[in-house]
Order: structure tokens, then sequence, then C-alpha cells
């Protein structure tokens, strides 16, 4: 599971670093392209070009107004998004507290419960006991002593 988790955020990450290496090279050659549109010596052109050249300037002004608040509501999606999944984790905490409580209870009643009190169905003590005779030579009558197999002659 933990294999797969971190495959899908190396694949998350892979994609946002791929969509922001693709708005840097957009960015950079607009940046560029503006920036050799006011390097021209646009003061001896005549009055039309440089009508049309401050409204090219209006519209990449309003295109960068246009970026900067989708970037913005992006922005506040994805947080807004990363605390819902924040949020839907933290739900599931008390369900994962109750499962770790029941095992650590069960497993503490499994140690510590007396079996002595607690007696077994004869029919299960039957094909117990048949099958531990066959596994299993049965023991010396009590107050003989047993020697090992290799001490008799």
């Amino acid at each position: 599971m933990k294999q797969m988790f971190d495959q899908l955020v190396k694949f998350l990450q892979q994609g946002i670093a791929a969509i922001f290496h693709f708005v840097e090279l957009i960015w950079v050659w607009s940046v560029d392209q503006i920036g050799k549109l006011v390097a021209v010596p646009w003061q001896d052109w005549p009055l039309w070009k440089q009508v049309v050249l401050v409204l090219i300037l209006a519209a990449v002004a309003w295109a960068l107004f246009q970026v900067g608040r989708e970037l913005l509501q992006a922005g506040v999606e994805i947080l807004s998004a990363f605390a819902r999944l924040l949020g839907s984790l933290v739900r599931t905490l008390p369900h994962v507290l109750l499962a770790g409580v029941i095992a650590l209870g069960g497993v503490w009643l499994v140690n510590h419960l007396d079996n002595s009190s607690l007696r077994m169905p004869t029919w299960l003590q039957a094909s117990d006991q048949s099958s531990a005779t066959e596994k299993s030579p049965s023991p010396p009558p009590s107050g003989q002593p047993s020697t090992p197999p290799q001490d008799q002659k």
C-alpha cells in the first residue's frame, strides 16, 4: 500500500513539475517578446503604429492580469482540496484507533485468559487425544524414571 501511495505522489509531483516547466517556458518566451517589442525605437514611428503598440501593451497587461487571477483562484482551490484531503484522512483516525484498541484488547485477553476454568467439549477432546497419540509416544507411567533411548541396553 505504501509503495502504491509513493508512486501516486511521485506521479503527481512529476505532473506538477511538467506543468510548471511548461508555464516557465511560455513565461520566458513572452517576456523575451515583450522585451524585443519595447527595445524597438518606437519614438520615430508614425502615430498609428504607436497606437497599435499601446493596444498591444494593454492586451498583454490584460492577459497577465487574467493569468494572475486564475493562478490566485487555482492556489485557493489547491489549498482547499489539500485541506479536504487532510480532513478526510483525519476522519479515519478514530476508526484506526478503535481497530488498534480492539486488537490490543484481544491480544491481552488471549494472553491473560485462564484456560484452566474452561472445559473443552468431549467431542473435541476425543479427536484431540487420538491425533496426539498418533503423533507422539505415550509418556512413561509416573514414578518410573524415564531414560533416553541411547542409554538403554
